[in-house]
């Protein structure tokens, strides 16, 4: 009866949550898992395990997430569920306070921890009922060799877990919930196209002080867990669900010493962040992402590439699925790229997880196909190397080469020039772009050139596109096709001639 109850009240929270309306003004992208073989071949290992939500509900307000699932999906399917329930069903509106949001945010996260265990509650007591019959009955036989296959059924049912990083848009102020492994990046674009990325928070990770020394304070030797890297097969220190891992701690050799429940579901919170007249995005990426291009690439540069990669596909796309997935699709290009060089780094690149990108604009305008070149308008993609200063291995990141008609032109957007004719601007003395950034324990800032605004106006010698949208040829091949012709004189009677005719 109570196992009815149980799925009755799910499947009442999964028809209310799904009357709820999707958020228009944002994309995700997502790629499997994925194991290379040792001729560079990919094939997936488990069934993808990652979750997200994009909601708008009543009020002005926006729900957004990313989980990361490991030894299945239920446990993250359940807390976007749930969490869902608990957010948007009327528990907040705008008359509420910073204090009212993020109490309400830390609520919800334990109601899910809890009603998801009270969920598998009939699989524990049945898997204590014949872990007991076991105890006596030691002899193999068809009866026993049946409950232990049943045993392994609902080990398995009771096992697995999620990390979940979740944001709330509300009065224009944004409030990030954070349990695990999974970032959220702020990025502003500033009014000269400069791009300031805003890490919100650090994860729960077995190297993050913050949490080794809530864990020391619990008994836990936080140097043997800084060492170990993952406890229990995670490297997360906060997580939802992990049932063997929250209620057996005294069994695993690196918390047995711990005093009390070491491995939480409290979420940190953060916020308020005001987005009011904000012009730029936010990013949700799951732990999968940002392990496959620090992988690829090293840890340093992470979020500027991110970045980087997101402005240059907005310049691209009119569509924030497009972006998305092209972004995700990238890293794993990057990923695999580097895995089949056989370079220093490839051998951290022979797997990835799930990878899953949420896209959020704040008044950041996307490609607009229908401006032609005379109008101004018009993106032309270019290629330039892109490499990072850790990592031995090179790639491509396209950029937006905007070509400027009367005024300085920003991700496509025509805007009046503030400079006068003939002066040159700050970024005109060569095309490339300097990444900087100050890193922080809460946060990171750059600049990216990614956004559109890498090639600047170049006041008088400026190209400016003719009718038919081409730029002017500015070098002078004249010579190299006399050269040639005088040496090749006899190809040329019989094949035509090389250059242009």
């Amino acid at each position: 009866m109570a196992a009815q109850r149980r799925t009755l009240v799910q499947s009442l929270h999964q028809s209310w949550t799904d009357d709820l309306p999707l958020c228009q003004m944002c994309g995700v992208g997502t790629a499997p898992n994925c194991v290379y073989g040792p001729d560079g071949k990919g094939s997936q290992s488990h069934p993808i395990e990652d979750g997200h939500l994009r909601l708008k509900g009543e009020d002005g307000c926006f729900l957004y997430g990313v989980f990361n699932g490991y030894d299945g999906s239920k446990v993250a399917s359940f807390a976007a569920q749930r969490l869902t329930a608990e957010l948007l069903l009327g528990q907040i509106n705008s008359s509420h306070t910073d204090n009212d949001v993020r109490r309400t945010l830390t609520q919800a996260f334990d109601v899910v921890e809890k009603s998801y265990f009270e969920m598998i509650d009939d699989a524990l007591a049945e898997k204590a009922h014949l872990s007991n019959y076991l105890m006596p009955h030691s002899e193999l036989s068809p009866q026993t060799q049946k409950v232990q296959e049943r045993l392994k059924e609902l080990e398995q049912e009771v096992s697995g877990g999620a990390t979940a990083v979740v944001v709330l848009i509300l009065n224009n102020k944004l409030y990030v919930a954070n349990v695990g492994t999974n970032r959220v990046l702020l990025c502003k674009s500033s009014s000269d196209g400069q791009n300031q990325v805003l890490q919100i928070g650090r994860p729960h990770s077995t190297d993050n002080d913050d949490e080794l020394q809530r864990l020391a304070a619990l008994g836990v030797d936080s140097a043997r867990v800084r060492q170990a890297g993952q406890i229990a097969g995670q490297s997360s220190t906060r997580r939802l669900g992990d049932y063997p891992v929250k209620f057996n701690y005294n069994e695993i050799e690196l918390l047995s010493a711990a005093k009390t429940k070491p491995i939480i579901a409290e979420p940190e919170i953060h916020g308020s962040h005001s987005v009011d007249g904000v012009t730029g995005f936010l990013l949700l990426m799951s732990e999968g992402l940002i392990n496959a291009l620090e992988s690829a690439h090293g840890p340093e540069q992470v979020n500027q590439e991110i970045v980087a990669m997101v402005a240059a596909e907005m310049a691209q796309h009119t569509s924030l699925e497009a972006v998305s997935q092209s972004v995700v699709d990238r890293v794993k290009r990057l990923h695999h790229d580097v895995y089949v060089s056989g370079r220093q780094r490839a051998t951290y690149c022979s797997r990835h997880e799930d990878m899953t990108l949420l896209i959020r604009t704040l008044n950041y305008p996307l490609a607009d196909s229908a401006l032609t070149p005379t109008q101004g308008g018009r993106i032309y993609p270019v290629s330039v190397p892109y490499s990072n200063s850790q990592s031995t291995s090179k790639t491509s990141v396209t950029l937006s080469l905007v070509m400027p008609s009367q005024g300085t032109l920003t991700n496509g957007t025509n805007t009046a020039s503030t400079l006068e004719e003939g002066t040159p601007t700050p970024g005109s003395q060569s095309p490339t772009a300097t990444l900087q950034s100050t890193n922080t324990q809460t946060q990171s800032s750059s600049s990216s050139s990614g956004d559109g605004s890498l090639f600047r106006q170049r006041g008088s010698q400026a190209a400016q596109p003719d009718e038919t949208g081409r730029v002017p040829p500015y070098v002078d091949f004249s010579q190299f096709y006399r050269l040639w012709g005088s040496d090749h004189s006899d190809s040329q009677s019989t094949q035509g001639g090389l250059g242009p005719q």
